[in-house]
C-alpha cells in the first residue's frame, strides 16, 4: 500500500492491515471530503444509455447517521424494467453478441481502470453507505478491478473460447465455441456492492451477454459509481443498464420477464431459492445464486490459540459479521477451550467501534434498522438460552445515538442443537461450543444446510487432512490468522459454497467462471 497508484503492490483482504501508511489515510480522509459534496442529488435511471428520472424516489441514508442523506434515487416501475431488458436485448443483438472478443476485453480493462482510479472515492462512499472501516472499504473497490482483470485474463488465455477439435477426414473443420445467453440480470447484495456488483456483471459482459443490473436497496450510490465506470469505459449503449427500486416490483420484474435469459443472485437463501423456483419456466435457463452461509471454525488442541482467536475475530466480526462468510459458529476442544475463550473475548471487547470513515474505528454499524432489531432478538435468545461472554449490546448513547450500532457478540453454552447453530443471522454475533473431538467437530460443522466456508486451527497433519477431505464447504482454511473463514481474492482464493451456498458449483475468482455465462456450441465444416 506505500504506492497508492495503480498497478502498485498487491492489495487483498490479508494485506490490507499492514497498508494503513499516513500517505493512505491522507488520500482517505481527502477523498471523504470530496465524496460529502456530492450528496444529495438525485440520480436517475440508466436505460439505453440515456438518463431516465422516475416519478418517485427514495432517500438513500447513511447507517452510521441516519440524518446524512447520500443521495435520492429513482424508484424504478415494471415499464422501467420491461424497458431496460428491451433495450439490453437491442444491444446484444445489434452490438455486442458480435464484437470480436478482444474488443470486449479492452473494454472491461477500461472499467478496471476506471475503478482503479476512483477507488479512494468509492472507498470513501462505501464507508459511509456500507458502515465499512476504511481498510475493509478499499478491499471491496480493489478486489472488484481484480475480478474484473482477471476475467479478461481467463478470456484471454482461452482465445475466446474456441477450440478446434478433432477430424474424421481433411475435409472437416471441427471447433467447439462457447457463446453467449443474451440478457443478463444482476442482482447484486448491500455487504460487497462493488466486488459482488462489477465481478459477476463483467463476467457476463466477457460472455459476450449485455446486462441489466439491480443493486440493493440500501447501496444504490455504489451501485451509480459502478455504473458510471462502465460509463467512462465507453460501452455502448444498452450494454450495461442500472435499474434502482423495490425488490417486489423491479425486482420481480427482472426475475420473471420472459425476455431474460440468464439471472444471477447475492443474498439470502430464501430470496435466492425463490428465484431460482420462478426464473425458468418455458426451458431450463441459467440461474446462478449465490446464497449464505452458517460457517464454522474449529479449534484444536495442538492450535496457535493467539493465531486461532485473531482469525475467529477477524472473520466473525469483520463488516460487523454481515459477510456469507463470517464465522458464525466455533467448535472448541475442550482442552483449549478456556484458554481460546479468554483470548477471544478479551480481543472483542478491545474492538473499537464507531463512524467506520475514522481511522481509529474498526467496526461500523450494521446495514439498517432492521437489522439493528434483529441483533437486539437474536441477542435475548442467546441470553435466555445460553451465557453472553461478550458484547450484547445496542449503542444508544452519543456519539452513535443517530446510527445502528451494536458490541460485537459471542454466545456461549447454548445447545449443540440450537436453533442459532443454525439460523444465518448476519450480524455480529457469533456462538461457542466445546468439543471432544475432530470427528465431533467436523459432525457439526457439516450439519447445516449451508456449505460455504470453514476453517481449522491445528498442528496435527493427520487433523489437517481429515478436514480437508470431509468438511463440507466450498472455501476451506487451515491456521488462517488473517481470517478463519473469510478473506477470498480473485486468482488466490475462488468463491463459492456448496449444498445450500450457492447454485452453480463455480465459484467467483476462480479459474471456471467466465465460461458459466456461455452455453457450447459444437460446429462443423465441410470444405470441398
Amino acid at each position: 500500500m506505500a504506492d497508492l497508484k495503480p498497478g502498485g503492490p498487491k492489495v487483498t483482504y490479508a494485506t490490507l492491515a499492514a497498508g494503513q501508511t499516513p500517505e493512505f489515510n491522507a488520500a482517505y480522509d481527502d477523498a471523504a471530503e470530496r465524496v460529502r459534496k456530492g450528496f444529495g442529488k438525485t440520480h436517475p435511471l440508466l436505460i439505453g444509455g440515456r438518463d431516465v428520472a422516475g416519478r418517485e424516489t427514495f432517500k438513500d441514508t447513511s447507517p452510521s447517521d441516519t440524518r446524512v442523506v447520500l443521495g435520492q434515487f429513482t424508484s424504478g416501475t415494471r415499464e422501467d424494467a420491461r424497458a431496460a431488458i428491451a433495450s439490453a436485448r437491442r444491444a446484444y443483438e445489434t452490438v455486442w453478441r458480435d464484437l470480436p472478443w478482444k474488443e470486449r476485453v479492452a473494454f472491461i480493462r477500461k472499467a478496471a481502470t476506471a475503478i482503479e482510479r476512483r477507488r479512494f472515492d468509492i472507498s470513501a462512499l462505501l464507508s459511509m453507505e456500507v458502515g465499512k472501516n476504511r481498510l475493509e472499504a478499499m478491499g471491496d473497490v480493489q478486489e472488484t478491478a481484480d475480478l474484473m482483470n482477471y476475467y479478461c485474463d481467463q478470456v484471454e488465455e482461452h482465445t475466446g473460447y474456441e477450440k478446434p477439435m478433432q477430424r474424421l477426414s481433411e475435409k472437416e473443420d471441427n471447433r467447439d465455441v462457447l457463446r453467449p445467453f443474451g440478457v443478463w440480470i444482476i442482482v447484486s447484495p448491500f455487504n460487497f456492492p462493488m466486488a459482488l456488483a462489477g465481478g459477476p456483471s463483467s463476467g457476463a459482459l466477457l460472455g459476450g451477454n449485455t446486462v441489466v443490473f439491480k443493486p440493493a436497496t440500501d447501496t444504490p450510490m455504489t451501485g451509480w459509481e459502478l455504473a458510471q465506470c462502465y460509463r467512462e469505459a465507453g460501452l455502448p449503449d444498452g450494454v450495461f443498464n442500472y435499474l434502482t427500486g423495490s425488490g417486489s416490483t423491479v425486482g420481480d420484474e427482472l426475475v420473471t420477464n420472459p425476455g431474460v435469459d440468464g439471472v444471477l443472485f447475492t443474498g439470502s437463501r430464501e430470496v435466492g431459492f425463490d428465484i431460482y423456483r420462478k426464473f425458468a419456466r418455458d426451458y431450463p435457463k441459467p440461474c446462478i445464486a449465490e446464497m449464505g452461509g452458517k460457517n464454522p471454525a474449529i479449534i484444536m488442541s495442538s492450535a496457535d490459540l493467539d493465531a486461532a482467536s485473531d482469525g475467529v475475530l477477524k472473520s466473525a466480526f469483520g463488516l460487523q459479521g454481515q459477510k456469507c462468510s463470517a464465522c458464525s459458529r466455533i467448535y472448541v476442544h475442550a482442552s483449549v477451550a478456556k484458554a481460546f475463550a479468554d483470548r477471544l473475548i478479551e480481543k472483542t471487547r478491545a474492538i473499537s467501534i464507531g463512524d467506520p470513515v475514522l481511522k481509529e474505528n474498526w467496526l461500523g454499524p450494521v446495514i439498517n434498522r432492521k437489522a439493528w432489531e434483529s441483533y437486539a432478538r437474536f441477542v435475548e435468545i442467546g441470553r435466555r438460552d445460553g451465557k453472553i461472554l461478550a458484547g450484547g449490546e445496542q449503542l444508544t448513547k452519543e456519539p452513535l445515538h443517530h446510527g445502528f450500532f451494536v458490541r460485537p457478540t459471542i454466545i456461549g453454552g447454548l445447545p449443540k442443537d440450537h436453533a442459532l447453530m443454525r439460523e444465518e443471522m448476519f450480524l455480529p454475533i457469533t456462538c461457542l461450543w466445546e468439543i471432544d473431538s475432530l470427528d465431533e467437530g467436523l459432525r457439526l460443522a457439516n450439519d447445516t444446510p449451508f456449505g460455504l466456508t470453514a476453517g481449522l486451527f491445528s498442528r496435527d497433519q493427520k487433523e489437517v487432512r481429515t478436514f480437508f477431505d470431509r468438511i463440507e464447504a466450498g472455501v476451506v482454511y487451515v491456521n488462517r490468522r488473517a481470517g478463519a473463514t473469510t478473506g477470498a481474492w480473485p486468482g488466490i482464493n475462488p468463491f463459492g459454497g456448496w449444498k445450500g451456498s450457492g447454485s452453480s458449483g463455480k465459484a467467483s475468482g476462480g479459474p471456471y467462471y467466465v465460461a458459466q455465462f456461455m452455453r457450447e456450441q459444437s460446429r462443423t465444416l465441410i470444405v470441398d
